[in-house]
């Protein structure tokens, strides 16, 4: 990648943060499961630290094995995080919006940060590049990697009404009969963008002017269920062919 781009980014420091947890409600210790020939978490670390992005790249956690194998493929653990801080109902807001003021108090320094989501491994540094670019670029609060929503809300997707019957989820004053003539429906997924200062301000991801950043649809591929491991293998061997 053109150097010259990468002094422009990185004439403001910039951090990357992947929470990750040790409790997993569908896959049991799913960060730290392998994907091809390493942990799952690892991908995401790797991709992080070879991108030549960030000053740092930190991962925030309570469990021991975590905090061990992170270390090992390259992230920073600076702190362990709180168990109250590690449950089935802790949000993304609350463990970030206690990591940067964690990070500030020993004496980490940065004006963007990128949040990663470790189970969504197939980003990369064009994906991370582009994102912070146009969160520069832009008046906004926030850039969300994302991908074209398929099926859409407004053509495919039903929910069931007060009566238990399904009923489209969006409806249009004029009915569509092709998929393409919807609104543009966004899938955030894996990657987002902030100035840190703005963040601190409004203290939740999602809040303030947000502005998508297409990825590649195979790049966005989270895994949540077994079928997405398999999935993420199929797409672990192809990524190795190329």
């Amino acid at each position: 990648m053109n150097r010259l781009i990468y002094f422009v980014i990185l004439s403001k420091k910039s951090i990357c943060i992947i929470p990750a947890r040790g409790g997993s409600k569908g896959i049991a210790k799913k960060n730290i499961r392998f994907l091809g020939d390493k942990p799952l978490i690892a991908h995401t670390i790797e991709s992080a630290v070879n991108s030549d992005l960030f000053d740092h790249v930190v991962v925030s956690t309570e469990d021991d094995e975590i905090a061990e194998i992170s270390k090992k493929y390259g992230a920073e653990v600076p702190f362990m995080r709180p168990k109250e801080l590690a449950t089935d109902s802790t949000s993304t807001d609350e463990v970030i919006n206690f990591c940067i003021p964690k990070l500030h108090s020993l004496g980490y320094e940065f004006e963007i940060f990128v949040l990663r989501d470790c189970t969504v491994p197939f980003i990369d540094d064009q994906d991370m590049l582009g994102a912070i670019q146009l969160l520069k670029q832009k008046n906004c609060d926030a850039v969300f990697g994302a991908i074209k929503a398929h099926p859409s809300p407004y053509f495919g997707m039903m929910e069931l009404d007060e009566n238990g019957f399904l009923k489209p989820s969006k409806s249009l004053p004029n009915e569509i009969f092709r998929r393409q003539d919807g609104p543009t429906v966004w899938v955030v997924d894996g990657l987002f963008a902030f100035f840190t200062k703005k963040f601190l301000k409004n203290q939740f991801i999602y809040h303030g002017k947000i502005i998508p950043y297409e990825i590649p649809k195979s790049h966005a591929h989270m895994i949540d269920y077994e079928l997405d491991f398999d999935i993420g293998e199929f797409l672990y061997k192809k990524i190795l062919k190329k």
